[in-house]
C-alpha cells in the first residue's frame, strides 16, 4: 500500500541514479538507500496497520448494537445469502418447475432471482479472514473472554 507515494520516488531515483552512478561503491551506497526508503514505507504500513487495528479493538468493546455489532450483522446477512443460493434458490427453481408442470404456477410467471455470488463472496471472503484468525487464536489460547 503505496499512501504517500514513496515507491514512485524510489523508483524514480533509482532510474536517475543507475545513469549517474559509476562506480561500484555508489552503487551500494544507491542500494542501502533505496533499502532504507523501503523500509520507510513498510514503517509507514505497519503504523496505518496497528492504528486499524486500535479502531476496531474500539469499535468490538462498545456495547452499542450500531458500533459493535455491524461486522456481526454484515457476516449473517452474508449467511443469509448463501443459505439463499446455495440451498433456498436450488429447491425453489424445483418446486418452480414442479408448480409449473403441474399448473399451479402461471407458466408466464419468472422464477425468483438468484444472486450475484462474486460480490456474496467478496463481501464473506474478508470476514471470514477475520475469523479464520480468531480460530488460531482461540486454538492457541490467546483469544480474549
Amino acid at each position: 500500500m503505496d499512501l504517500i507515494g514513496i515507491g514512485s520516488i524510489i523508483e524514480g531515483v533509482g532510474k536517475v541514479a543507475d545513469s549517474l552512478i559509476t562506480t561500484d561503491k555508489e552503487r551500494a551506497e544507491m542500494a542501502l538507500e533505496e533499502r532504507k526508503l523501503d523500509l520507510e514505507e513498510k514503517k509507514i504500513d505497519q503504523a496505518t496497520d496497528l492504528a486499524q487495528v486500535e479502531i476496531n479493538k474500539i469499535e468490538a468493546g462498545s456495547s452499542s448494537l450500531f458500533v459493535s455489532g455491524w461486522r456481526p450483522a454484515v457476516g449473517w446477512i452474508g449467511v443469509a445469502g448463501l443459505a439463499y443460493q446455495f440451498l433456498g434458490y436450488p429447491l425453489m427453481q424445483w418446486l418452480w418447475a414442479f408448480g409449473q408442470g403441474y399448473d399451479i404456477i402461471p407458466k408466464g410467471l419468472n422464477p425468483p432471482p438468484d444472486l450475484d455470488v462474486e460480490q456474496l463472496m467478496t463481501l464473506l471472503a474478508g470476514l471470514l479472514g477475520f475469523g479464520g484468525m480468531r480460530s488460531f487464536e482461540k486454538h492457541k489460547g490467546v483469544a480474549s473472554k
